[in-house]
């Protein structure tokens, strides 16, 4: 595999395992969040806006955060408060985001903007062929492999993390012995916004460095699958983000060559046929009692029952 063809694929599995981390961490609290797409345009949107504006990429990574946020806020009130359904309010929120997104960016369709500045990290980056290929990206790659080793090093080796599966396994125990459930979930939800906030912001400050209308292209529902795929552990998120970014890769490299008699629509359905493909094997499979889904997965909770 060549250097470039490496560092193209790091780039097209950043933002799907930041969104994935996020949405890990969401169920790993016991809330199916289905509004990562919309999250993640908005996101996208809003980094752009607020970069393109100012002039500064750190402003439009922290604006494209805070709106995850506050979409992730919405839902939040919407299922943990009122106690609406979360698949429904999941579904609606992207929805919401997609036609946000269209609203908000109509007048910068088009429009380029500085990419990412990359940041080599010195010594490692000049290590022949590795060095190019692994330590000379933007910020927010490095972000996002720091994420998957915080994530795994939270969940499993601290208290706080301890009490957010605790929360996500069996939230009346966890409630029983004093645990604030909706403010564990809460926190949760809002982590997910960021992190699938920050992805948007990444494909239109860093992968296509311009806003074009439905960037995120389906790639919010490739990381809800991503953690199903990697049965709810961080590092095999990590894994799976990138053989899916593989395969998007892939599929741009047939388009370009070209003469092999496919039509190129059947190679940009690749990613999604790849992940249809692995969740099916997963959940009829030998692998399926495996899984180790948070048994509170997108239960309501009422601090009464």
């Amino acid at each position: 595999m060549s250097v470039e063809l490496l560092v193209t694929v790091i780039g097209a599995a950043t933002p799907l395992l930041l969104a994935a981390l996020g949405e890990l961490v969401t169920e790993k609290a016991g809330v199916l969040n289905l509004g990562v797409e919309g999250m993640m345009i908005v996101g996208a949107i809003t980094g752009f806006a607020v970069a393109m504006s100012t002039g500064s990429a750190t402003l439009g990574i922290l604006a494209a955060a805070a709106s995850g946020i506050l979409m992730s806020l919405l839902f939040g009130v919407l299922t943990l408060t009122l106690l609406a359904n979360q698949v429904a309010t999941g579904l609606a929120l992207t929805i919401f985001g997609i036609g946000l997104s269209s609203l908000i960016g109509a007048n910068f369709v088009g429009t380029p903007v500085d990419r990412l500045p990359v940041l080599p990290i010195p010594v490692l980056s000049d290590i022949p062929i590795i060095g190019p290929a692994l330590f000379n990206h933007d910020a927010l790659v490095y972000v996002s492999i720091v994420a998957t080793v915080a994530i795994t090093w939270f969940l499993g080796r601290t208290r706080a993390g301890m009490i957010l599966r605790a929360v996500g396994e069996s939230d009346i125990s966890a409630h029983s012995i004093g645990h604030d459930v909706i403010r564990v979930r809460y926190l949760a939800v809002m982590f997910g916004g960021l992190m699938a906030g920050i992805a948007g912001a990444f494909l239109s400050l860093g992968v296509t460095p311009m806003w074009i209308e439905g960037m995120t292209a389906g790639r919010g529902w490739i990381a809800l699958a991503l953690v199903v795929f990697a049965s709810w552990r961080p590092y095999r998120v990590l894994i799976g983000a990138y053989l899916f970014g593989g395969v998007s890769i892939l599929q741009l490299y047939a388009q370009g060559v070209g003469g092999v008699g496919i039509p190129s629509q059947v190679f940009s359905m690749l990613p999604y046929l790849a992940t249809i493909i692995v969740l099916t094997i997963i959940s009829a499979g030998p692998w399926r009692g495996r899984l180790d889904a948070p048994a509170c997965l997108g239960r309501p909770f009422r601090a009464s029952s």
